[in-house]
This record gives structure tokens, C-alpha cells and sequence, in this order.
């Protein structure tokens, strides 16, 4: 399967490099990447080794012979910012201020994540998503962004009321519908979304709260 972020032959080449550093214990030279991947230059095989560097798929020091390596999945701390409201909204502190110190984080391997830089999590409170297996005291990992599409699990800002809440997003006929993925509670409807809805955040993973937690570097 091809990491997104790369073309087709930056797949090829960071398997190659994958296989032959596994065989050998050490690089491949730039020429037998050019011979074995296909690649018509030198200079073409530079320029996506540094592409492969820049998404963090290989280490590379071009002063050194041989001077590639793979790089390793690792596990990635995303700090936890606070909570999140699933079920009827309720005033918490808002997103922008973190309940947790800077030491308390997730780690997650970065093999699940997507490359975003500024993901953070919360610790969800109430059963408004059950439906979607997002249950009162786990985590969800989001994406900082101001806009969502239909169908999003989002986290909102519903500024008239103070109040955060979890849900999925529609937006219908100029009004906001806010979703909640479980039958016995009705959807918010937000008949002035301009005025007094902010989206906060787009859910990209849903952890139990049996991750471990480990220190953001400083």
C-alpha cells in the first residue's frame, strides 16, 4: 500500500531501499537506486530522496556514502487538550484553553496517524455517538480545521451558548445540523451557523482509554 503524500515511484524507491538495507545492513548507492527503480538521472534519484526525507520515510546525510536509512515507525504523542461534550451540549473550558499540562499525551503509533502536524485530543463526556463507537471517557483524535463537510464527526463551538459539543455535521438549507449517532437523542439545529457556530476540529481516530500516556518533549 502506497503512504500518502508520495508518488508511485517514491513507493518503489523506499521499498527498494527498504529491502536492500534489510539484505545488506546497509544503502543502496544513488546509481543502484537509478538501475533497479527505474529512474532515468541521478539528479531525479535526488530529488526524491529528499521528497522521502521531508515526509520522514527515510533518514539521509548526502555527505556521506551510502548515508541512507530507513526510517522506523515510531510512536507519536498527541497531547490531550481537554473534553469534549457527547451529548447535550454542556459549558465546558473551550478548546483553545488546555485542562491537561503539557506533559500528558497519547502515544500512538505514526503508522495510524495522518501526517498533520498540530492533531491533539479529547477525552469525550456522554453517549451521543455510541452508534459510532465513540463512548463516554474515550479519546478522539482531531484535526484543527474551520470548516466541515456533510457526514464529519466534528467538534463544534456554539458560540451564542458557550457550550462545545461532539456530532456529525450537515449543513441543509442554510441551517446546521448537528447529528448525533444515537436514536433516543434528537439532532441540534442551528438556524444561524454564521453567527453562532465555530467547527474546531475534524475526528480522525477514536482511541479507548486504556492507551497509555507518555511526556511531550519540551
Amino acid at each position: 500500500m502506497r503512504e500518502t503524500g508520495i508518488t508511485e515511484r517514491q513507493a518503489r524507491m523506499k521499498t527498494f531501499i527498504e529491502a536492500y538495507f534489510s539484505d545488506h545492513g546497509y544503502a543502496p548507492t544513488y546509481r543502484e537506486i537509478m538501475k533497479n527503480v527505474g529512474i532515468p538521472s541521478l539528479s531525479v534519484v535526488r530529488y526524491n530522496l529528499e521528497r522521502l526525507q521531508k515526509e520522514g520515510l527515510i533518514e539521509r546525510d548526502p555527505r556521506v556514502a551510502r548515508g541512507i536509512r530507513p526510517q522506523k515507525p515510531g510512536l507519536r504523542p498527541i497531547r490531550i487538550w481537554g473534553y469534549i461534550q457527547a451529548g447535550e451540549p454542556t459549558p465546558v473550558p473551550g478548546i483553545n484553553e488546555p485542562v491537561f499540562g503539557a506533559d500528558e499525551a497519547l502515544a500512538i503509533s505514526q503508522d495510524l496517524l495522518p501526517r498533520d502536524e498540530n492533531l491533539f485530543a479529547l477525552i469525550v463526556r456522554g453517549d451521543s455517538m455510541i452508534d459510532a463507537m465513540v463512548h463516554d471517557g474515550d479519546y478522539v483524535i482531531l484535526k484543527p480545521q474551520q470548516e466541515a463537510r456533510n457526514g464529519e464527526m466534528v467538534a463544534i463551538w456554539l458560540k451564542n451558548r458557550e457550550e462545545t459539543t461532539l456530532k456529525y455535521f450537515f449543513f441543509e438549507n442554510g441551517k446546521v445540523r448537528l447529528q448525533p449517532a444515537n436514536p433516543t437523542m434528537q439532532p441540534i439545529i442551528i438556524d444561524d451557523p454564521d453567527e453562532n457556530l465555530e467547527v474546531r476540529g475534524k475526528v480522525v481516530m477514536v482511541i479507548r482509554p486504556l492507551e497509555k500516556r507518555l511526556p511531550l518533549a519540551q
